[in-house]
């Protein structure tokens, strides 16, 4: 049995996983974990998906999936297979079904593998809420069952590997009867068919439980894990996604937030990131993802199992005392890091949030603001913005406490040495990978301490040990995660925090975030002459990655988020084109969901998660959403954008850009 939903909580191992053959590649049972993508062009137009297939590949897709609505693009994948064959090509396809069974067992004897929506394979989705009894909801399992059964002997029969992949946005009507919007409903969803298969003796199967929310995808996968095992004693292979995460680094730092806080614990043996970008864009961040987990030391000695001090199948975040505007109630905390600037001025601020105007003589504050700075063993010499804190070296503190404002940074030998501090804030190093046992008893009574945290770059193992303490010594002092990279681009340091930070606020650890870099900002990598994060100074980086951070893990929110899908086959307009055009007319719009889907198949479901839709619903014509509800058809696409900036100011979401 495993401990909870992986192997172990404090170490890492890879989820033991029975080994499903793609063509001639081993997925899952310790095998490496593989790189995915989906190409965007029309399936119809051989030449173009044979050539953007190629692409992928040569950019470093394992897998590449194609999509086959219905039947005439099912049967055209034997040409797109002959001509990437006749290339020298044998990179395993696959075939992304959704509302057409036929298509499916028609590409089922092409491709090496099918992927099928529980969702919507056989059941449908109308957002009809229909009280089931529990005759007519197995009369409808055995429905499923006649409607699944011919794909899997197809499968079994020509060796076809099959994802059954549950996506949160197309839930049948029938799971959302029973279990509502939720993980588990999405579990169960996938369970119903992966009981079907193994009826058969078919075991080809991959999962995928994927989401928009990085928490709840994470949380049901966790669920799937621990259902698999308690009633199969074992686990099939997992195919990890967030699902329409976007495009630049708020599309990668949520698809990095939700992947690898689940390979962290060892869960996953495929992956995709799903990015609004070319499908070949989305191969580099993969490769930086599973970069983490390629020489990582797998578990020798027997695993130190702990009791999490939380429940991992669900949100709540850890309660913590407030001490000045860091805990409690408050949103996560923002530090910056001032203290490798070598000349200070009033212009270093832009790079936290601050703008400084001399004619008034004010400071602008902006949403993403740092709500401290870390200045070392130096101090400001022009006064700060009032809701600006300041930390600084407990040396620097004790030197200058009587004549400047500032709270300090202790190592737990200053902290453990000073008598004086418990009167007012002051943070606390603490090294999760040492023994703080004295450090520890110390905190259990000091009611202004804040703890700063380095989780380290190997794991959660340590960090969820020292909040098991924590808990066991009822201390609840809020805790700052300081993760630090050590990578060797700005793109790996992006995935770095988003994993290392994203992982542990997702369940509802950490009451702020400060990130460092121990390299430092260095250039963008490039593809392609395209570059995905454009800053201009490090401190711009760390400031806007820890907002982007606590925005994807929806623990504090600072901007608009955009549920994007990343475009396929079935895509009725530009996608790339549409989502920057939407982006630039409502990135002020402060904690407002725009989602933009390119067609129907989870564009209405992922309304239910978003404030606003603008989905695709036949050439050249967009419906627009509020939440799940219709508000206009067949929009044409030339006025749809316009038309969602009405629907924004007709129901109070609009604000004049400042």
């Amino acid at each position: 049995m495993l401990q909870q939903y992986c192997v172990s909580l404090t170490d890492y191992k890879r989820l033991p996983t029975r080994e499903v053959k793609i063509g001639g590649l081993s997925l899952g049972n310790g095998n490496p974990i593989r790189i995915q993508t989906m190409t965007t062009t029309d399936t119809m137009d051989t030449a173009a998906t044979v050539a953007q297939t190629i692409r992928c590949i040569e950019a470093g897709a394992e897998l590449v999936r194609i999509t086959a609505p219905s039947k005439n693009e099912a049967e055209n994948l034997l040409n797109i297979k002959k001509e990437l064959r006749a290339r020298g090509f044998d990179t395993p396809l696959i075939a992304d079904i959704h509302f057409t069974p036929n298509a499916a067992e028609i590409a089922a004897r092409i491709v090496e593998k099918v992927r099928v929506n529980p969702g919507n394979y056989v059941d449908k989705k109308k957002f009809d809420f229909i009280e089931y009894t529990d005759a007519e909801y197995a009369e409808e399992i055995d429905h499923i069952r006649k409607r699944f059964t011919p794909l899997v002997k197809i499968c079994k029969e020509h060796g076809t590997a099959m994802r059954i992949g549950t996506n949160h946005g197309s839930l049948s009507d029938r799971i959302m009867s029973r279990y509502g919007d939720s993980p588990i409903g999405m579990v169960e969803s996938a369970m119903e068919f992966l009981r079907i298969a193994r009826d058969e003796q078919y075991h080809q199967i991959i999962l995928s439980m994927k989401s928009s929310n990085p928490q709840v995808m994470v949380q049901a996968y966790r669920l799937l894990v621990q259902k698999m095992d308690e009633e199969f004693g074992e686990c099939y292979p997992l195919h990890l996604g967030v699902t329409e995460a976007g495009d630049g680094e708020d599309g990668r730092i949520k698809s990095a937030i939700g992947i690898g806080t689940l390979l962290e614990d060892g869960i996953g043996d495929t992956i995709r990131v799903s990015l609004t970008e070319d499908p070949e864009f989305e191969i580099p961040v993969c490769k930086d993802i599973v970069k983490r987990y390629t020489s990582r030391k797998q578990l020798v000695a027997p695993e130190n199992k702990i009791i999490l001090p939380y429940n991992p199948f669900e949100y709540k975040r850890r309660e913590a005392v407030q001490v000045n505007n860091v805990g409690g109630a408050h949103v996560p905390i923002v530090i910056a890091n001032l203290s490798n600037t070598p000349n200070w001025s009033v212009e270093n601020f832009k790079d936290f949030g601050y703008s400084y105007d001399a004619t008034s003589d004010k400071w602008n504050i902006g949403d993403a603001a740092a709500d401290y700075i870390y200045t070392g063993d130096r101090l400001p010499e022009f006064a700060l913005p009032g809701t600006l804190g300041v930390i600084c070296g407990h040396s620097n503190w004790k030197e200058n406490k009587h004549n400047y404002k500032c709270s300090p940074l202790c190592l737990p030998e200053d902290y453990l040495a000073d008598d004086t501090l418990a009167e007012q804030l002051h943070f606390v190093c603490v090294n999760p990978f040492k023994d703080n046992s004295a450090v520890l008893t110390k905190l259990a009574s000091d009611p202004n301490a804040v703890i700063v945290m380095n989780p380290g770059n190997e794991g959660f193992g340590h960090a969820r040990i020292l909040f098991a303490a924590l808990a066991d010594r009822q201390i609840k002092c809020p805790v700052v995660l300081w993760p630090d990279s050590h990578a060797a681009s700005v793109d790996e340091q992006l995935i770095d925090f988003a994993t290392m930070a994203g992982g542990l606020l997702l369940d509802g650890m950490g009451d702020g975030v400060w990130l460092s870099n121990a390299r430092g900002w260095l250039k963008n990598d490039q593809i392609s002459g395209r570059t995905y994060l454009e800053v201009k100074s490090n401190e711009q980086f760390l400031n806007n990655t820890a907002f982007s951070i606590l925005q994807a893990t929806r623990t504090r929110i600072s901007k608009t988020e955009y549920i994007s899908c990343p475009s396929c086959g079935r895509t009725l307009f530009d996608l790339q084109e549409t989502t920057a055009k939407i982006r630039a007319a409502t990135n002020h719009l402060k904690g407002v969901k725009i989602a933009i889907m390119g067609c129907i198949v989870n564009g209405p479901g992922e309304m239910a998660d978003a404030d606003f839709g603008y989905v695709g619903s036949g050439p050249g014509k967009i419906t627009l959403y509020k939440s799940k509800d219709v508000m206009k058809k067949n929009v044409p696409s030339e006025i749809a954008v316009d038309e969602l900036i009405g629907l924004l100011k007709e129901h109070g979401a609009w604000v004049e850009a400042q």
